[in-house]
């Protein structure tokens, strides 16, 4: 028998109808002969018999499904009471029928010929189902086991479920697994935690030494496991231990012999000595050594407050004791190049001078660096000797500085040829104001003696950068501000689906602002002939989707990204507005592809990607389909029934009037070809009734 589970109800009805307008009318004319006929076994037979001929002789036999004498009576067989799986096979429940009978699967299990009933003379038989194959049965953090007939759900490792069950059934019920959790973090010798995601599966725990230790090894980081356990974290923590301290010429110290953090030593200067400095003391810093400090003790001073005035002069006071007598100076001049290696001037010479407050202007190459040391012999004959350090300045090392290809530099040298060449130091800063944590820095070297330097960054889409540019031999430096354009935001990350029938739930998942910052998520739905040919960049400005209309695809809808949540869920054909656009239902017996969109706005440039949602086919019937088929069933009922009332009262009035003998004898003849087609028609209806129990 064939399922007819695709059918409407509406022709089924027809059809049954239809059989009982034939059945009527035989059995009418069937009475008008009893009264006329002459005595047939034939016309004996039961109306679920057959007549046949046996010996010579005509023999009434019940038809298939039906036991009995085959003239007093034919009853039904059940055929089911041997048992479903003898007549219907493993896994399946018979349900027997007047004169017939039907098998159906058992939940779990599915008919070979894909339909709900059979009748197995076609070997046609049961197999499992793999209710697995539907996506997301179990729900999250959860996988799904097929078994014989039905399936399990397990939570995956690092979950469980509440109940303390190894495995469940949804069965209507949501039910979720649940991150194990592995309680309190551990704690660590002279650390401290100093972030925290949680204490469930995946979770992280970062440590810290404490104040006055620091980290000599092992891991910060604990994680909780899937066993619900804390994985680390090893962290060794050192206490801070400066060791011995400074040795500073010509001074004493006053010290309590701690090296540890913050401990602190004090200098005092020997007898002859002075001191010159900012500060007399030094500390255990947190880097495990003694700070650096400027105390210096000097022997008796015959220069003080030396000091560079107009760029290439010196001066000095002399010391009081001696004013007023002439004193003799050396000058030892060493002289180098920014640009150069070596020494380009060595010079001494010699001046005399009874003045209290000497002044000597010397002659000095600009862009240059000078140590001028200047001697003398104090009253006792000892050389006294002082340095200083002049470097001259230079003109601007570098002008016309241009952008250019967005990410690239190029300026003009201010040198004498090509032939000196020259060395820069480049430090890079990027960031971008729609991702906070976002920050981006190198720093490189470069050599070259080319007139027109010309270099390229290699810097991140969506970016502003500053990019300090320095002369390392001359001291100069340049900033420069640069903003590189954004590019295709990244791929949307989605679940593919395809589906027959309704339109599915689709989940949405936030993507990051890698290339540019993210403005716009759009839903395009399109035929799905058209999926071939779809571009990207269409359907900026499309107006919502409308019945009326002939539009091949349309935005169904379009998201904020600020309004976007992760795994949000969108329900198409929900007839409502999102933002400008209008989520239409899919029209009946089309077939759709979906896109998302997602759309990078900054810098007057927009970019897109594109990735394909889900396919749709073969959309069932409306409510509006069924209702109208509904609708014209009724009449056609309507109609049958008046035809055969009226039918049956001309059949009532003929029986007055008995006909001749021949008629009668040739409606005998009749009588027993209507009785067989009778017997088949009843075997049909049987058939088509079964069906309708389903």
């Amino acid at each position: 028998m064939s399922s007819g589970s695709g059918q409407a109800p509406g022709p089924l009805l027809l059809l049954l109808l239809l059989l009982l307008l034939l059945l009527a009318l035989p059995r009418c004319a069937a009475r008008v002969i009893v009264n006329r006929s002459i005595p047939d076994v034939c016309a004996t037979c039961h109306i679920h018999a057959t007549c046949q001929q046996s010996g010579g002789k005509s023999v009434c036999i019940c038809n298939y499904g039906f036991v009995g004498n085959g003239r007093t009576h034919c009853q039904d067989k059940d055929e089911c009471q041997i048992g479903a799986s003898k007549i219907c096979g493993n896994h399946t429940l018979c349900h027997n029928t007047h004169g017939s009978f039907y098998c159906v699967c058992l939940d779990g299990y599915r008919a070979s010929n894909n339909n709900k009933t059979f009748i197995p003379n076609d070997g046609t038989n049961c197999t499992d189902i793999d209710e697995c194959e539907e996506s997301g049965l179990c729900g999250h953090n959860a996988r799904c086991v097929n078994t014989e007939g039905s399936y399990m759900c397990y939570c995956n490792d690092g979950y469980k479920l509440e109940t303390g069950e190894r495995s469940f059934h949804q069965d209507g019920n949501i039910v979720s697994c649940k991150g194990v959790d592995c309680g309190a973090p551990p704690s660590v010798l002279n650390a401290r935690p100093i972030s925290a995601s949680g204490t469930t599966y995946r979770s992280e725990v970062t440590y810290d030494c404490v104040h006055g230790y620091l980290m000599a090894g092992g891991s910060s980081t604990a994680v909780c496991n899937a066993k619900g356990q804390w994985d680390g974290p090893d962290l060794v923590c050192k206490e801070i231990d400066c060791g011995k301290p400074l040795l500073i010429p010509h001074t004493t110290m006053t010290w309590d012999n701690s090296t540890t953090l913050w401990s602190r030593v004090y200098y005092h200067c020997k007898e002859g000595y002075y001191f010159n400095g900012d500060r007399n003391f030094s500390e255990c810093t947190i880097d495990q050594s003694w700070e650096n400090i400027t105390y210096v003790c000097k022997e008796e001073e015959l220069f003080s407050n030396l000091s560079i005035f107009n760029e290439t002069c010196v001066k000095w006071q002399r010391k009081t004791g001696r004013l007023g007598v002439q004193e003799t100076y050396t000058f030892h001049i060493l002289g180098q190049r920014l640009d150069e290696k070596i020494f380009s001037e060595d010079v001494i010479f010699n001046i005399s001078t009874n003045e209290n407050n000497p002044k000597v202007c010397l002659d000095l190459d600009s862009g240059s660096n000078y140590m001028v040391n200047i001697t003398t012999i104090s009253s006792r004959n000892i050389t006294v000797s002082v340095t200083v350090a002049i470097q001259t300045k230079v003109k601007e090392a570098f002008n016309n500085v241009l952008i250019f290809n967005d990410t690239c530099l190029k300026w003009r040298r201010n040198v004498r040829g090509t032939d000196v060449e020259d060395r820069y130091s480049f430090h890079v800063q990027g960031q971008r104001w729609y991702q906070k944590n976002f920050f981006h820095e190198m720093t490189f070297k470069l050599s070259t003696h080319k007139q027109a330097p010309e270099v390229c960054l290699d810097l991140q889409p969506g970016t502003n950068y500053s990019v300090n540019i320095s002369m390392v031999a001359l001291n100069f430096s340049l900033l420069v501000s640069m903003t590189t354009q954004i590019t295709d935001p990244p791929f949307p990350e989605v679940e593919f689906v395809a589906v027959k029938g309704s339109a599915p739930l689709l989940r949405l998942r936030k993507a990051e602002d890698q290339n540019g910052p993210i403005s716009l998520y759009q839903v395009i739905v399109l035929p799905l002939d058209l999926q071939s040919t779809f571009i990207c960049d269409s359907f900026d400005a499309t107006a919502f989707f409308s019945n009326t209309t002939d539009i091949k695809g349309y935005v169904a809808a379009e998201f904020q990204a600020k309004d976007v949540a992760d795994n949000m869920s969108i329900a198409l054909g929900d007839r409502h507005y999102y933002g400008k656009f209008y989520n239409a239902p899919l029209k009946l017996g089309e077939e759709y592809c979906v896109f998302l969109k997602i759309i990078s706005e900054w810098n007057k440039v927009r970019t897109q990607s594109c990735a394909v949602w889900a396919q749709i086919k073969n959309l069932p019937p409306t409510l509006q389909y069924m209702t109208a088929v509904g609708l014209g069933s009724v009449a056609a009922v309507c109609l049958i029934l008046f035809v055969s009332f009226s039918m049956a009262r001309s059949c009532l009035h003929s029986s007055v009037h008995p006909p001749p003998a021949a008629v009668a004898c040739e409606a005998v003849h009749l009588s027993t070809t209507v009785d067989m087609a009778q017997a088949g028609i009843a075997s049909s209806f049987l058939e088509t009734e079964s069906v309708s129990l389903l």
